[in-house]
């Protein structure tokens, strides 16, 4: 008696794509299986060794328009299964027909809801002017860096000829849908702090130490002032924000030397609103004034701030809002507080709105006992039909003659 919608969500659940040896040729042969059933075109590109991107393809009526996109990852963040109360890739659903996976709501839930709604709309004979793709891309968990990343340059993802782009939100615990038309820079910088060298017993002057306890105060001082705008702003939101956060701290050989360099590790979360160049003007004045052979290096600088617009002038967007107040959905607009594929693909200028339609609902992404209730997923699919119906109508526009 269960939806057909619902077994196919749970079959992909239980594909193991979990980092750090996702099966990624399991969830590619699924998914293309599911392509060809609805009698879509197919595409693999292979953008590194091992690294394979699918594109699923609803040719339009008129090739010439710009096409919709319609992105999701197959991969999944790692589990601890003692903090789980079912198996994590069992897709059990329980009595209130709440379904229990990891990538319940971190993503393979879009992703059957992307086809499933090409399927009910397919059934029911429609046909649109604008083609629509689909691509499932690998590691977006780890960064994005071996998948996403790479296919933007690549001539098989400027062939899509894309106009408009979906990808991942959040889940929402009220009413509201989230929905974010940009996102932070993930900035990973780590501090090297070079100091004299010596015995633990004396003391000598001029530590790494000493010099990372004035660059550790300095970067945490920052943090609370943007904690407390953020408490103090109930208008604001965490990607209004800057977040930062030491992951690590590295240093010394042994209880009775004091170690000639100390490292830390920050992850820091820049809304598009901040001058990047000011901040990292700031960042150097922290390390300046620590002292002398303090320097710092980054292992992640996304210098990207393009948004989507959400302008009612906007023809994507007012067929996008066009049809959530149709529905009566209730839109939250938000900067995405982390980072998704989505900034790749606004990086080389396409719009690109982060949404996954799931309201009355925990955000359990990453979390024990991620979960999806099966009537909030259904639900998705009837949005997700009626969002590709408006998009993939929007008259030709300007640009297109």
């Amino acid at each position: 008696s269960e939806n057909p919608s619902v077994t196919l969500f749970r079959e992909y659940l239980r594909i193991d794509t979990v980092h750090p040896k996702p099966d990624y040729d399991a969830a590619v042969q699924f998914l293309e299986r599911v392509g060809t059933d609805l009698g879509l075109a197919c595409q693999k590109v292979e953008v590194c060794q091992g690294r394979v991107v699918l594109v699923l393809t609803w040719q339009g009526t008129n090739p010439r328009l710009r096409s919709i996109l319609l992105n999701s990852h197959t991969d999944v963040v790692p589990v601890f299964e003692e903090h789980w109360t079912y198996p994590p890739f069992e897709a059990v659903k329980d009595s209130q027909g709440n379904i229990y996976a990891r990538g319940a709501q971190d993503m393979k839930c879009v992703s059957i809801q992307y086809l499933e709604a090409i399927r009910r709309l397919k059934t029911e004979g429609k046909s649109f002017a604008r083609t629509i793709h689909l691509t499932f891309v690998p590691d977006e968990e780890v960064g994005g860096h071996k998948g996403m990343e790479m296919f933007v340059q690549r001539p098989e993802f400027k062939a899509l000829n894309v106009g408009f782009a979906m990808d991942e939100g959040l889940a929402s615990p009220s009413d509201t849908f989230s929905v974010f038309y940009g996102e932070r820079s993930p900035w990973w910088i780590k501090v090297k702090c070079m100091g004299s060298p010596g015995h633990g017993s004396r003391f000598i002057s001029n530590t790494a130490a000493e010099k990372m306890h004035k660059v550790i105060n300095s970067f945490l001082a920052f943090r609370e002032s943007e904690r407390q705008r953020l408490k103090s702003d109930s208008s604001l939101t965490l990607g209004d924000v800057t977040s930062l956060n030491m992951t690590m701290l590295e240093g010394g050989v042994s209880f009775n030397v004091v170690p000639s360099e100390m490292a830390a590790s920050f992850d820091i979360r820049i809304p598009p609103t901040v001058d990047l160049k000011a901040f990292e003007e700031q960042v150097a004045t922290w390390c300046r004034g620590a002292g002398d052979g303090v320097t710092y290096e980054f292992h992640q600088k996304c210098m990207d701030q393009h948004i989507t617009s959400t302008e009612e002038s906007d023809p994507w967007w007012k067929a996008f809002s066009g049809v959530c107040r149709d529905m009566k959905l209730q839109l939250k607009l938000e900067i995405f507080p982390a980072a998704t594929d989505s900034r790749y693909i606004r990086a080389v200028r396409h719009p690109a709105i982060g949404f996954s339609p799931m309201n009355r609902t925990p955000v359990l992404l990453h979390d024990h006992n991620e979960f999806l209730n099966e009537q909030v997923f259904l639900r998705g699919i009837e949005i997700y039909a009626r969002l590709l119906t408006a998009l993939a109508s929007v008259p030709p526009l300007p640009a297109e003659g």
